[in-house]
């Protein structure tokens, strides 16, 4: 088996990897969500505007709107993460 030596910048960002796993990952899956989300909340949007079925578009359109919330507060958090740990080396 050859050792081989890591760079300074492999290393790292393996170190980085170590540390918080998936984190490429988990803000893809925030951002297909909260896209996924804004075009639903689009759409019922759209059905609201246009008077039809009030009474169950309503909640619908809060759904997907808390969605769109929830999705860029935890983007916004593993952002915040990502800098602390960037930040700390």
């Amino acid at each position: 088996m050859s050792k081989r030596k890591l760079t300074p910048e492999q290393y790292a960002r393996l170190k980085a990897e170590s540390q918080a796993p998936y984190r490429g990952l988990r803000q893809f899956i925030y951002v297909a969500f909260g896209a996924s989300g804004f075009i639903g909340a689009l759409i019922f949007l759209a059905k609201l505007l246009a008077g039809e079925e009030v009474s169950s578009t309503l909640p619908n359109l809060g759904l997907q709107v808390g969605v769109v919330a929830l999705m860029v507060w935890l983007f916004r958090l593993e952002q915040k993460a990502s800098r602390r740990s960037s930040g700390s080396k």
